[in-house]
């Protein structure tokens, strides 16, 4: 017998020792930190792809050192990174609410570079030779296939990252912060190879002209990283957000499933297209002009409803989880906690000092799963429940049970620590365990 609350479904009655009927057999493992699986065979699906994509690494790579020479490719290789670090650090800032699983991160960005770049390559020029072949004008036939060809060519090969996490990583997919974070990782991973390609052919093409190819590369690297590192993100969240707002839509809601994701594909091929046509047709003051009145604003906008998308993450779970407090799964404070980055910062904090870098990754781990129940339970309440709901939820609650007595005082504390709610010391959250004595 359990309790309601949110408007879902019942929550489990919790018990000193529960029993977790409904959990699927492959989680039933006690909680021992860091353990690996490397013999379960989803390390061997695991590795394929690890191969397939470092052949397609040393494919695009090796083709961009062709067309650049080993020195523009090195000189490119270097300007390229700078702005990485930057870019996922601001993408994974985004989703610090719910921290998504770093194989799923590197699994974006690694095929945005190399996958997704390997196909687009390939498939640009193939265009490219067929439409100059047609025309018989090789200037028209980039300037097409910049403005026509790229753009559809280059979303496509960059939102198939998007949607092979969303069908098959369903559950870290849940909502529009974990399509712009999908999308920012791949697209980043994109635009550092073809950073790459297009500054090393810069100071390749003015050494073969005489000069020293600092001043081309220079002017590539202020327009391309400088002005627009997020042009390719911008493109590629639509994506994402079209993927997330379907996420969000109840399971009853088929066709809007359907749709969002598709409109969301056309839209970021269009604004690429926009983007690239005022380069190739309207000149510098056309390019400057459609920066300055469209994709500004238009960064500015997405910026502003990721940064609310993320808040309203945190009022979900300072309203979903408070029924499993009332259930007895969570100390009293902890929703409070659990929905403010300070506190879980304290908790985490804490934690170390009290049990060292072991029970700080036991809370981030704890974290990590009641977030995860949280927007279950959001899911649930509003209509797009998984089949397996009740089997999930029991999964969580099992993670969280195993962590309870380090997670909980730490949390509590962590509360208290950031305002997030008033406890009054001292106090024992659990037997044996004084989250005072450091």
């Amino acid at each position: 017998m359990g309790t309601g609350g949110s408007g879902g479904p019942a929550v489990p009655a919790y018990d000193a020792r529960p029993v977790f009927d409904a959990m699927p057999e492959r989680s039933r493992w006690r909680y021992k930190p860091r353990v690996s699986r490397i013999w379960r065979s989803k390390a061997i699906r695991a590795g394929i792809l690890i191969l397939l994509l470092a052949l397609c690494a040393l494919v695009i790579l090796a083709i961009v050192r062709e067309q650049t020479g080993s020195e523009g490719f090195l000189v490119g290789l270097g300007l390229a990174t700078l702005p990485v670090p930057l870019l996922l650090a601001a993408f994974r800032w985004l989703g610090r609410v719910e921290p998504r699983p770093w194989r799923n991160l590197a699994f974006a960005f690694a095929w945005g570079a190399f996958a997704a770049a390997l196909v687009s390559i390939l498939a640009n020029t193939f265009a490219i030779q067929w439409i100059a072949t047609a025309t018989a004008d090789p200037t028209s036939a980039d300037n097409l296939g910049a403005t026509l060809v790229a753009p559809v060519v280059e979303e496509t090969a960059k939102a198939a990252a998007l949607f092979l996490l969303f069908f098959f990583r369903r559950r870290h997919f849940t909502g529009l912060v974990d399509g712009v974070v999908f999308a920012g990782f791949t697209a980043t991973g994109f635009a550092f190879t073809e950073n790459i390609l297009y500054l090393g052919t810069a100071f390749d093409e003015e050494q073969s002209a005489g000069g020293s190819g600092i001043a081309s590369a220079a002017a590539t690297f202020f327009v391309r990283v400088v002005m627009s590192p997020f042009a390719h993100p911008l493109f590629t969240v639509l994506t994402g957000l079209g993927l997330g707002f379907a996420a969000m839509a109840a399971r009853r809601h088929r066709l809007r499933r359907f749709v969002l994701p598709v409109l969301g594909l056309l839209l970021s091929m269009a604004m690429h297209a926009l983007w690239n046509g005022s380069a190739s047709y309207l000149g510098p003051f056309g390019f400057y002009l459609v920066y300055g009145m469209f994709m500004v604003p238009a960064f500015a906008l997405l910026t502003w409803l990721t940064i609310w998308s993320r808040q309203r993450e945190l009022r979900t779970i300072s309203v979903a989880l408070p029924p499993y407090a009332a259930a007895g799964w969570l100390a009293p404070a902890e929703p409070a906690a659990l929905s403010s980055m300070r506190a879980r910062s304290e908790a985490r904090s804490f934690a170390r000092r009290a049990g060292g870098p072991t029970a700080a990754h036991a809370v981030s781990e704890y974290v990590r799963f009641a977030t995860s129940l949280a927007f279950l339970r959001d899911r649930a309440s509003r209509g797009a429940a998984d089949p397996d709901f009740v089997a999930r939820e029991q999964e969580l609650l099992h993670h969280m049970w195993n962590r309870k007595a380090v997670a909980g005082p730490a949390l509590t504390y962590g509360a208290r620590a950031a305002g997030a709610v008033r406890v009054p010391p001292p106090y024992r959250d659990y037997e044996g365990y004084n989250p005072y004595r450091v």
